[in-house]
């Protein structure tokens, strides 16, 4: 029985259309504004701003304990005319005790005289007085002589830690300003009578293979993440830094998943050690070692027989990212959906992290008039959990959504495919069972190519538009095999989970004969798309008992709720055993939208929403675009996640006949005798490009 469709007034489908047709031109016109995701501050953050007054027209001066620790030693008057023989001296008062407020104050005056002279131009002298603060300020946090009377419960004890974080920061800055910041160096560097040797080095869980060098560092602490609704950092000692990928060798295995410049978080550490080794004066010198760390991998570190916690900042190294120029957010959304062709060589699967075989892949799906952007606050807060980032990896898929939605499905199972094989042939050692336990997330029309990945065709596809066998079809190999690949698919056996968020999976009331109409005339999809359809009608005039999946131009069409494909997707059968999880939109009545659209997301109405066979469903109040941006919807997804994990981790492994890897491999699909020949499986071979096509790359 076909779905009732609800009728929509004349008045709501003139108001969409204006609306529409307001938000193509408003965003089509040249040089529109786009999506800032950071800004570059005029003063650094720096926490040490307040407390030493480091921008007053009468700073920086003293705290007021390194004040009182002056006085205590009869050095205030000396300070006032002369800091530096003040500081001189307060480094040799009864130096064998290194007294903790000593050793603090000792670093706060070092680092207030390098602000001073790194304002007036002196270079040399400000990274003396840097490693000065550097050095008194480990000593404070690490030196065993003050173990006894160091308090961590004292605010200095922090205020110890902003010290050596900054002086560091100063440090490396000044370093790299000479282009000398590159991990892999020696450093021999003096401070008055010290000298010290630093090298450098990455850490181990930086992934060795496809991230071996990095073009060059960014401060975060320079720039001030926009858009983005949460910047996530944690407190301990380290600088972080925004860490710029180099690219690497086309050849490498996993390039093509990689985009362009991709950044990424890093946390600069220096550590120390005394192991008897001279230094040029012939006195003991400090061995130091600079590790640039992977805060998204690790916390925190051991040293000195302590756990160390790094000082990290993850949002800030992705807003740089995505404020690169070439993945503006609207202009790659909208040539999905007006010229999807203009998308093609961007189209696929992509990474913003190394690849981990240890790690279970999370795709986002985005919808229609969107891009895998729309993702970018689900995925900041999601990897701010250590519990999701320690078990999972994010994928993001990026598809022209002009076309219609199961087109776009049968794409992403050939991708999907792709890089299936790339896994299984560069990393033999990977763990199967997280590549086989993956989770599907798809926004809106996303959702609907999401399941798609999970369902069994059987004949029912196929029934759609006709009663005939495929063999009677009067039409080229190629074509036969191109309506094949749309209507015969199994679903892919890794994925083991599927969460759809604003989801029409009835159709959506949105699709018109209004709004359908301005699609086509806005939205050019490929040639061979509607070529196909165009030979296959007119070539077999009695063939086919309904052609409408045929006609359907473009994803506006594809998404009517009296579409035949809706009711064929609610009783097909799905993978085992696949879960589905759902959450629905809702705007609230008082609202504008909320009056215009009762009892729906502004797009989706409620009854389409709702997602019968789901394990899970909540209700989120938000309108359709935001949806999965808000923080129930991400914190449920969260639960979704770990309870994944959990079941995966309570479960035998026990042994299962998998389906095959995708279904864009030939496939052997029994029909039943008034489709097919008899006693014959059909074998069905399924490109997804046309001949003399290029086959599109990766964004990049």
């Amino acid at each position: 029985m076909r779905r009732e469709v609800r009728v929509v007034s004349t008045d709501l489908n003139r108001k969409l259309a204006i609306g529409l047709v307001a938000a193509l031109c408003l965003l089509w016109l040249p040089g529109c504004a786009t999506t800032s995701y950071i800004q570059k501050r005029n003063t650094r953050e720096n926490p040490l701003t307040a407390s030493l007054a480091l921008v007053s027209n009468r700073g920086p001066h003293e705290s007021q304990r390194t004040s009182q620790l002056l006085e205590r030693y009869d050095l205030t008057d000396e300070y006032k005319k002369n800091p530096n023989a003040a500081l001189l001296s307060l480094c040799t008062q009864d130096e064998q005790s290194q007294e903790s407020e000593r050793l603090y104050a000792v670093a706060e005056l070092a680092y207030i005289q390098g602000q001073q002279a790194q304002h007036d131009g002196q270079a040399v002298e400000a990274l003396h007085y840097f490693q000065r603060a550097l050095a008194s300020s480990y000593a404070y946090l690490f030196s065993p002589t003050v173990a006894d009377n160091r308090n961590p419960y004292d605010p200095q004890f922090r205020g110890a830690c902003d010290l050596y974080n900054q002086a560091l920061e100063d440090t490396l800055r000044l370093l790299h300003a000479d282009g000398q910041l590159q991990p892999g160096k020696t450093y021999q560097l003096s401070s008055g009578d010290k000298h010290f040797t630093i090298k450098t080095r990455l850490d181990d869980h930086w992934d060795k293979q496809d991230f071996a060098e990095f073009d060059h560092f960014e401060f975060a602490s320079d720039y001030e993440i926009k858009t983005l609704n949460n910047r996530h950092t944690t407190y301990g000692l380290g600088v972080p830094l925004i860490a710029i990928r180099k690219q690497a060798n086309n050849a490498a295995p996993m390039e093509k998943y990689y985009p362009d410049m991709l950044s990424f978080a890093c946390t600069a550490l220096l550590q120390c050690s005394w192991n008897g080794e001279l230094g040029p004066d012939g006195k003991p010198a400090p061995q130091c070692e600079l590790v640039f760390y992977n805060p998204m991998r690790r916390s925190r570190t051991e040293f000195a027989g302590r756990t160390i916690p790094l000082e990290t900042d993850i949002t800030t190294p992705l807003a740089y990212f995505l404020d690169n120029k070439q993945f503006h957010d609207k202009d790659i959304a909208t040539l999905g959906l007006l010229k999807p062709t203009k998308v093609q060589n961007k189209q696929g699967l992509f990474m913003l992290e190394a690849y981990d075989p240890k790690r279970i892949p999370v795709t986002m799906v985005h919808g229609l008039w969107s891009s895998p952007m729309t993702w970018m606050d689900m995925f900041n807060d999601l990897r701010s959990f250590p519990e999701v980032r320690e078990r999972y990896q994010f994928w993001f898929y990026l598809y022209p959504t002009g076309q219609p939605f199961w087109i776009s499905a049968v794409q992403m199972r050939k991708d999907m495919k792709d890089l299936q094989e790339t896994i299984d042939q560069h990393y033999h050692g990977h763990d199967a069972n997280t590549m086989e336990q993956m989770v599907l997330v798809g926004h809106s029309m996303g959702g609907l190519v999401s399941r798609l990945q999970t369902l069994d065709s059987g004949n029912d596809f196929w029934k759609i538009v006709s009663e005939k066998s495929i063999d009677e079809l009067n039409a080229s190999d190629e074509d036969q095999a191109r309506l094949a690949s749309t209507l015969f698919f199994r679903p892919n056996p890794s994925v083991s989970r599927v969460i759809t968020i604003g989801t029409p999976h009835h159709g959506s009331d949105y699709s018109n004969s209004t709004t359908q109409w301005l699609g086509r005339r806005f939205i050019k999809l490929p040639a061979f798309l509607t070529n196909i359809s165009t030979r296959l009608i007119r070539d077999n005039p009695d063939y086919f008992r309904d052609t409408q999946l045929l006609t359907t131009n473009t994803s506006i069409d594809s998404l009517a709720p009296d579409s035949p494909i809706f009711p064929v997707m609610m009783r097909a059968q799905k993978k085992s055993p696949v879960k589905y999880h759902n959450v629905v939109g809702l705007v609230s009545s008082k609202s504008l939208i909320g009056r215009i659209k009762t009892d729906s997301d502004g797009v989706v109405e409620r009854e389409s929403a709702e997602l019968p066979d789901a394990v899970s469903q909540i209700f989120v109040e938000a309108q359709h675009t935001e949806i999965h941006t808000k923080p129930a919807a991400i914190l449920e997804v969260r639960r979704i996640l770990m309870e994944h994990a959990k079941e995966i981790d309570s479960r035998d492994r026990v042994a299962s006949v998998p389906y095959p890897r995708s279904a864009v491999e030939p496939v052997s699909v029994t029909l039943s005798d008034s489709v097919g020949p008899e006693d014959a499986p059909l074998e069905i071979a399924i490109p997804l490009v046309p001949d003399g096509q290029e086959e599109p790359a990766m964004m990049r």
